[in-house]
Parts: structure tokens; sequence; C-alpha cells
């Protein structure tokens, strides 16, 4: 099916969180550094739409210079996204060191009780996109040798994409999980642009026909697929190469324990500088699941999803619900027969 292109910015509000935040190091965070580590400056690093980013340079005990690199956030949302950063990194961190940052704390400041911080190993970064062989293997590995601690999809605290909780409650099914996870991206989107018939009509269909039909078939006539631990937003803007190995690192995950292909659904837009060929070379290395040939299928609707919470997170801008009604008109109409259909075709029923 076509990809639909997106190159105009999408929001252009100031950031909520007030730069003075970066402007010192607060007593709380100093206190989250390694012992004996002295405090040399603080300059502000990177961008983003919804928080302040820094860098703190400091001296350590033996007396070699170290940065550390601070998120900083408000009030209750800000509060979760960075108790679920904090704990998505550290999950991924366990599981490959090589390809993250080391997560050091996050905590509320001192001076501002409404003021939240993450914390963690500053890498500097090129500009560079990581090599396409070298950071899919890698992810692949990443997968591979995960595992979920109590064999089911979810993760152990919320996490967020954006500013808006995703589902992450521990569930038994791949298909039960997604579900509950759509869905709540639908609400979340029609909460934000507003309710409108056809977008209503199309996410009911795609609920009830083409969830059922794309994913039930991972878990039955004898194929089965396992929790991974995933990123969770693994875009072009959440990975980058290190400067000092050039060797691939991601970072600002959204954690689960997820379908590995899940993984994949930022790659899909071509709107966004990593595509299809990351996609075709993490195949290379983590072959796909049975049904092989609903893979890019399953791609086009887990991107779906994941479009649907671009969509929530700029209301007023309608530019991703117009991508979504496209890509749900295309897979209803493909799978309008739903899982009972395939089945029936299959000999499956």
């Amino acid at each position: 099916m076509a990809i639909t292109v997106d190159p105009e910015p999408v929001w252009d509000q100031p950031i909520a969180v007030p730069e003075k935040w970066i402007e010192t190091v607060d007593e709380n965070v100093a206190a989250k550094l390694p012992a004996g580590s002295k405090v040399k400056g603080i300059s502000r690093c990177g961008t983003s739409y919804w928080t302040r980013t820094a860098e703190i340079q400091t001296e350590q005990a033996d007396g070699t210079p170290r940065s550390f690199f601070l998120k900083v956030t408000q009030n209750e949302v800000g509060k979760a996204m960075v108790s679920g950063e904090f704990e998505s990194m550290k999950a991924l961190h366990g599981a490959s060191q090589e390809l993250t940052p080391e997560p050091i704390a996050w905590g509320t400041f001192a001076q501002a009780d409404h003021v939240h911080f993450f914390l963690c190993e500053f890498v500097k970064m090129s500009n560079d996109l990581p090599n396409v062989e070298a950071s899919m293997k890698m992810l692949a590995g990443l997968h591979a040798n995960s595992s979920s601690p109590n064999g089911k999809y979810g993760f152990h605290v919320p996490t967020l994409q954006g500013t808006v909780p995703q589902f992450a409650e521990w569930t038994e099914s791949w298909e039960d999980f997604f579900t509950k996870s759509i869905q709540l991206v639908f609400e979340n989107e029609e909460s934000s642009q507003g309710p409108d018939p056809e977008v209503q009509h199309l996410c009911k269909e795609t609920l009830e026909k083409v969830v059922p039909r794309l994913l039930r078939p991972l878990e039955t006539g004898g194929r089965h697929i396992k929790p991974c631990l995933i990123h969770g937003d693994l875009w072009d803007g959440n990975t980058s190469t290190t400067v000092e190995t050039d060797q691939p690192v991601i970072y600002d995950a959204t954690c689960l324990y997820a379908h590995n292909e899940f993984e994949l659904a930022p790659l899909r837009p071509a709107r966004h500088r990593m595509g299809t060929d990351y996609i075709n070379a993490y195949f290379r290395h983590f072959p796909k699941s049975p049904p092989e040939e609903d893979q890019d299928d399953r791609n086009a609707l887990y991107c779906l999803r994941w479009d649907m919470n671009c969509s929530t997170l700029y209301p007023g801008n309608l530019r991703y619900r117009k991508m979504c009604v496209e890509v749900m008109k295309y897979l209803v109409e493909k799978h309008s027969d739903g899982y009972e259909g395939w089945a029936r075709a299959k000999g499956e029923e």
C-alpha cells in the first residue's frame, strides 16, 4: 500500500517547561550524581516539544571530567514521563549496555515539587543515522535475547508516548493486548480531535475485523510469538551514532514487552529518515513472524496505532487523522471478511 508523506512541522507551540529549570543544577539532581562529583556547569542541550534538556558538566572524584544528560518536566504528566523513561531505559540498559546510555535516576526538584527530572549518562552523538546493518542486528539481538518477566505482554510501570499514557497492563495474548492498546489510542484521539462519524466507523471495523484478522493467526494454528522487550518509540529522533565509538545508540524509550515487529511501526512513515531499508535489514537478523505474507499489513496496523497517537498529541492538526483514515480504509477493505473468512479459506476453522 502507499505510504503517506508529511514534510511539514506539526507543532509550533512554546515549551511549557520554563527554561529557568535548566539554568542551575537543583540539589536533588546533584545528589543523584556519583559520589564526589563537582558540578562545573550546565548548558542547554537537545530539543524537545514537551521538556527542557541540558548537559551537566562535572569533575569526578579522581579529577576526570564527566557529563550527564538532564531532562526536566513538570506536573503529574511530566512525573509519569520521567519515571516511565527511567524504568524503560533501565530495562533496555540491562538487556543491551552497548546500545543505550546508562540511566542514573529520576526524581523531583528540591526547589519545586511540581518539577521532575530524568538523569542519565551523557553520550556525545553525531548527526548521522545509525548504520543500517549494525543497528538492526543489535536491535534484533535485543529482541531475541529478552523475555517478559512473567511471560505476558505489558510493562511493570506506566509508560507514555509523548505526553499520552499508553496501555501497559499485563495481558496474556498479543491480540488482546493490542486490541486494548489501540482502542485506548482511538479514544484518546477522539477526545483530542473531536468525534467524526467516518473515523468512528473505521475504528470500529478495525477493532472488529482487521485486528483479529492480522493478529490472531500469530497465536493460532500452531504458530507462536513471545513478548520481547521493545524500545517503543524507535524513529530517527530517538536514535543516533556515538561520536566516540561510531556505534548505534538508542534513547528516550517508552518500553513494552510486545510482539517484536511492533518495534518497526515508526520506521514505516516516509516522513521519517529511517525507513524500509532498516526494516529489511532487521528481517535479515530476526525472521518475519508467520504468516509471513501478513507482515506488511501488520506493520501498517502497528503504524496506524503510532500515527493515531501522533494525532492525539497535536489537537487541531488533522493531518495525522487524514493519513490514518486512508490506512484504515485500505485495511478494512482488504480484510473485510475478518479472521473467520481467512480461517475458512486456510482450513483453520
